[in-house]
């Protein structure tokens, strides 16, 4: 009886996209490097299919496609910014799957981001994978190469 209420809930992390993994704090804008809006990650993109980082529930895309909301059965709150400044395009070089409240996994194709696109008009590509929500929760992660899909960190 007991174990029960010591369980520990754990989420575990999946990477987005194939690319460079760093620390949040290295991302080229302090809004997002300050953690203002919450702990997280970026991943410097090798391509454009981006994919849901957690299992949950789509809870806003916004309409300049750039961003994606999600939030997990234990309430965690999840938001991918694709890209840096990538609001000014209203919407050019991205292409949504999805919409509120599909529910989606770690194999739901989230958006297509034309990285081409991104480059030519002088965007940073990273896609910023943020946890607006953690309060007590920690997160950990390891910063490298990943490969879309695999589990990149957790949170305790």
């Amino acid at each position: 009886m007991g174990l029960f209420f010591n369980k520990k809930r754990i989420d575990n992390i999946f990477a987005p996209v194939t690319g460079n993994l760093k620390s949040i704090t290295k991302v080229d804008d302090e809004v997002f490097a300050s953690k203002a809006m919450g702990d997280g990650f970026a991943i410097e993109p090798l391509n454009g299919s981006i994919f849901s980082p957690v299992d949950g529930t789509v809870t806003s895309v916004f309409p300049t496609k750039h961003a994606i909301g999600i939030k997990t059965k234990d309430k965690l709150e999840v938001l991918i910014h694709l890209g840096i400044d990538t609001v000014e395009l209203n919407g050019e070089g991205f292409e949504t799957f999805i919409q509120e409240g599909d529910v989606v996994s770690p194999e739901t194709k989230l958006v297509n981001m034309d990285l081409n696109v991104l480059n030519k008009k002088d965007k940073i590509t990273d896609v910023i994978v943020i946890f607006t929500n953690l309060e007590q929760r920690k997160l950990s992660y390891t910063e490298g190469e990943v490969t879309q899909g695999i589990n990149v960190g957790q949170i305790d």
